[in-house]
């Protein structure tokens, strides 16, 4: 109890402004994602070229990844302009109209979450993004008269965790499509050391290793797990984060050496004794552990599915032996080769 009240009491009220510092400028100085920096070199230095804007470009992937980071290092690259918006604040038409006739020519538009853009906007998006034009109709009824206004070209960067969910006009007038992958620990290690590096931070190598690997694969969590095993280690009154720092600030937060945290493992014990193991519905887990449906979806299940812990299936979630075996318990002995079949059919994947 007392090491907790230590780190919780530490104020965290700069995390914002750290975290505009920790971002990358250029693609020399962004970790991972090897085939999208290619990528997305080529295309920027062609566009450079022929002085024209670049293509349109999609980034998806799970969420913490670093598209809206990649994003400021593209405006940065081209040398224009970057202006941010996210899907869900485009309520109207309007809005988006506004927004694209206060560009400039070969500036960058982030639009984050852009799968929530509803329809109305969409429409308004297609003709500029293909010809550069914004259409809009003025009056009603037979009076009607159809107006185009001509848009600099720009660069529109659309960023999402469900890729699945854009329409398929809008998806394909993208030129440029990316997915990002989860990190490895070795490219999380690299970029705990260069953000303890930005932070004037002295980290040993075993302790930015251990953050690596209890960071789920993620950039973002990866330097949150950072902020919070500094306050312990400063509370501690040590100059430099030691191994030590980082196992006992991550156990006060719960979190495992595969990352999973105190949620995680109820949703994992509960399927396996209260449900045997499954299957159970989603909205009955979400009921027993006192958790969001969505939350559930699309933070807590995609790691666990990554690490073959659950399984998906027509009549709702399992838990596989994997599962069983991280939590201490034995799975039913009648179970056993339903789960192998799914752990089979994941190896095959």
């Amino acid at each position: 109890m007392e090491e907790e009240r230590l780190v919780t009491s530490t104020c965290n009220e700069f995390d914002g402004d750290i975290e505009n510092v920790l971002r990358p400028k250029s693609m020399d100085g962004y970790v991972g994602q090897d085939k999208v920096k290619d990528n997305l070199a080529v295309s920027i230095a062609a566009a450079k070229m022929r002085e024209d804007a670049l293509d349109h470009v999609l980034l998806y992937g799970p969420a913490g990844l670093g598209k809206t980071t990649l994003a400021h290092i593209i405006a940065n690259e081209l040398g224009t302009a970057l202006k941010i918006t996210s899907g869900p604040a485009i309520e109207r038409a309007g809005d988006l109209a506004a927004i694209l006739t206060n560009l400039n020519e070969h500036d960058v538009l982030f639009i984050d979450e852009i799968h929530r853009l509803n329809h109305n906007v969409e429409e308004i998006l297609y003709p500029a993004m293909e010809d550069y034009t914004l259409d809009f109709i003025i009056g009603k009824g037979p009076s009607a008269k159809n107006v185009q206004l001509p848009l600099p070209k720009f660069t529109l960067i659309g960023a999402t965790t469900k890729a699945g969910m854009l329409s398929s006009p809008l998806r394909d007038r993208f030129g440029v499509i990316c997915r990002l992958e989860t990190y490895s620990t070795e490219e999380l290690k690299e970029i705990v050391e260069r953000a303890s590096k930005m932070l004037n931070l002295k980290i040993q190598p075993k302790a930015a290793e251990e953050v690596a690997k209890r960071s789920r694969g993620t950039p973002r969590i990866a330097n949150r797990l950072l902020k919070r095993v500094r306050d312990y280690s400063v509370v501690k009154g040590h100059d430099e984060i030691t191994v030590e720092d980082a196992q006992g600030a991550l156990r006060m937060l719960e979190i495992d050496q595969l990352g999973l945290d105190a949620i995680d493992v109820k949703l994992l014990k509960s399927m396996a004794e209260k449900f045997g193991g499954g299957p159970c519905g989603l909205d009955t887990l979400a009921a027993t552990i006192n958790e969001d449906g969505n939350t559930i979806e699309d933070v807590y299940e995609p790691y666990l599915l990554q690490l073959g812990f659950i399984a998906r299936t027509p009549r709702g979630r399992v838990l596989l032996s994997r599962g069983y075996k991280h939590i201490g318990l034995t799975p039913p002995a009648g179970k056993l080769e339903q789960y192998s079949i799914f752990e089979k059919k994941d190896e095959n994947e």
